[in-house]
């Protein structure tokens, strides 16, 4: 194994649910086993770095592994890269990693990487050669649908790169005309990236912006995106930090609304498998794969869309503070 650090506990895999042994399993003299005994505690494997051969150190003495990983912060470099459930081009996706995005590396093998995204803890494999550990640490984020970087600080040069909405990057200064602000791959619009610092931005204003981006199931990025991804996307870049998937999201984020309140600009309705962000009280604006975009559109018309068979078409309705 290569770029992990491994630590701790250096022992065979046991069964945690296993406490005794007969006489033919017994140890011999002079060596020692050990093994645990009790409940296994429940947990979100999206989001808990375990294996069945390794886990990040920070779950040691919350869970058994038989091997104990302190992570590498590595970043993501010039592209977005997708996060897969497995090591594989054609594994499933299930989240995205945006330019100068963080991600703890635990383990690798071969082109792959396995860890979990900084930003919100969630796990999978990422391509190695899309990250790097020579990255700045970012100081803003993008926060228009698409950001463009010239060579020079003028329009009039080329173009040298383009960075959407969500990726990160470490501002090493601003242009003499007060512009322009220098990047590593060259400089960008003052108005295009925010301080880290000052995540002040309208979510649903951010939203409207990525009205017609294509969907994309895994993605959250202003590319492409998925629904959980577009309201994880729009919060962060109002200062509020959510979780990536729609249940996770319905869980934790916001004040229930209740029967009588009505909707408002802002407020998040949750359905099965799926989420959007009200831009006023009648109009949802939304990632969905009937469409294969985002779009705004009445709420009374993506309800509608459920079968009949549908017990509960909106499972919540949330208030963000």
């Amino acid at each position: 194994m290569t770029h992990s650090t491994r630590s701790a506990a250096e022992v065979s895999p046991v069964d945690a649910g296993s406490a005794l042994q007969d006489s033919s399993d017994a140890p011999a003299a002079g060596q020692q086993r050990f093994v645990l005994s009790g409940p296994v505690a429940d947990y979100d494997p999206r989001v808990t770095a375990i294996r069945g051969d390794l886990a990040d150190i920070a779950l040691a003495g919350k869970f058994f592994a038989p091997h104990y990983v302190a992570p590498q912060l590595h970043r993501v470099s010039h592209a977005a890269a997708m996060l897969r459930k497995a090591g594989s081009a054609d594994a499933e996706a299930v989240s995205q990693l945006q330019p100068g995005e963080g991600f703890a590396l635990l383990d690798s093998a071969g082109d792959w990487g396995w860890g979990y995204g900084v930003h919100d803890g969630y796990c999978g494999y990422v391509r190695l050669d899309a990250l790097t550990r020579d990255a700045a640490e970012p100081t803003h984020v993008v926060h228009v649908r698409r950001a463009l970087v010239f060579a020079e600080p003028s329009i009039k040069t080329p173009m040298v790169a383009s960075l959407p909405m969500g990726a990160r990057v470490a501002v090493l200064g601003t242009s003499e005309c007060g512009k322009f602000l220098q990047v590593e791959a060259g400089w960008m619009s003052v108005r295009h990236a925010i301080g880290l610092d000052a995540l002040t931005c309208d979510p649903v204003d951010r939203a409207q912006q990525l009205i017609g981006a294509p969907y994309l199931w895994g993605g959250r990025g202003g590319d492409a995106l998925d629904c959980s991804g577009l309201v994880q996307l729009v919060l962060m870049l109002a200062g509020h930090a959510a979780p990536r998937d729609s249940d996770q999201q319905m869980a934790a984020l916001g004040r229930a609304l209740g029967d009588d309140e009505p909707l408002a600009r802002g407020d998040l309705v949750f359905f099965p498998g799926h989420v959007g962000i009200m831009a006023d009280a009648e109009t949802l604006v939304h990632a969905n794969a009937f469409w294969m975009q985002v779009v705004a559109e009445p709420l009374a018309d993506v309800i509608a869309r459920f079968p009949e068979t549908t017990p509960q078409p909106v499972l919540a309705r949330k208030r963000i503070g």
